[in-house]
């Protein structure tokens, strides 16, 4: 399905969603320029250089934007802060709380409460299922945000002229659904997603997932890492009791239909690399730069 005229009208009109989308634009290409010299630890200058803005705006825009200097930021994105993040990773998870919804150790995180459709519904390829999508800008670019009846069912992210592909990505998971355009009607979960202040233990997010059993139970494990921490997808393997499937669990991850919310970006390889994401390695760093900045602000 291609994106309609309404739906190009609507991301590219001018607002707080269009500055919203012009800032990631800038921040993406600070990242590829950060990720590429990171080692050499480049000058604010160089940094904005890249970004095609003045040293001050790059400075306003990360601060705006995760809450974070460029410096700190450049720092967020090397290797030694991807280690520190993993550090005693795997206690992480066994310290999690079973249910993965709250505690002190998720102070900074969403407040999630999630069920899983059957796996009839998932075989059918999710016949007699009505999901409503809409697209809207946020901190990581244009999210396509998915919705059924029970609540968040699809969060995925698309670069500027990537819509229609990106979207297209998503239907390929439940090709027998009916899928209907409604901007109005998932603006709302766009905004408990990517509004921090929305973020509420007491109106905890809900979420649907749907996929196999096995590739359910590697979510809802994603789902009790706290932000500013990660796991490796051993961890992940050891903690469903199926130490061996290191390999399947990273398929798993990669297929995560609801990105960001259930947070696959905080898998990460041994020794802290990044390893591939379906949204992009950009993003996933980017995720994991603003989360930092999240983090730093309580």
């Amino acid at each position: 399905m291609m994106i309609t005229a309404i739906q190009e009208q609507r991301l590219t009109k001018s607002g707080p969603q269009n500055a919203a989308l012009r800032d990631y634009d800038s921040v993406r290409r600070a990242i590829a320029f950060i990720s590429e010299r990171w080692r050499n630890q480049p000058t604010i200058e160089a940094m904005a250089d890249a970004a095609a803005v003045t040293p001050d705006e790059l400075h306003h825009l990360f601060r705006r934007w995760a809450g974070l200097t460029p410096k700190a930021f450049m720092q967020a994105l090397t290797l030694d802060h991807a280690k520190g993040l993993l550090r005693d990773s795997a206690s992480v998870l066994d310290a999690a709380l079973d249910s993965g919804l709250s505690g002190p150790g998720r102070l900074h995180d969403l407040f999630v409460t999630h069920e899983a459709m059957s796996p009839g519904e998932w075989k059918n390829g999710g016949a007699g299922m009505t999901l409503r999508y809409g697209f809207h800008a946020c901190p990581f670019g244009t999210a396509i945000v998915i919705a059924s009846q029970r609540g968040l069912a699809g969060l995925a992210f698309a670069d500027p002229g990537e819509e229609p592909t990106a979207f297209a990505d998503m239907k390929r998971r439940w090709p027998n659904a009916t899928y209907v355009e409604d901007h109005d009607g998932t603006v709302g979960l766009a905004q408990r997603v990517f509004d921090t202040r929305l973020w509420r233990s007491d109106q905890p997010l809900r979420v649907v997932l749907i996929g196999t059993d096995f590739e359910v139970r590697v979510w809802e494990t994603l789902l009790k890492i706290p932000m500013g921490r990660a796991v490796c997808y051993s961890d992940i393997a050891n903690k469903i009791k199926n130490p061996k499937a290191s390999r399947a669990v990273g398929a798993a991850v990669g297929r995560n239909p609801v990105s960001f919310v259930v947070p696959c970006h905080r898998a990460l390889g041994k020794g802290g690399t990044l390893t591939g994401y379906h949204w992009g390695i950009t993003r996933k760093q980017a995720m994991l730069g603003w989360e930092a900045g999240q983090v730093g602000l309580h």
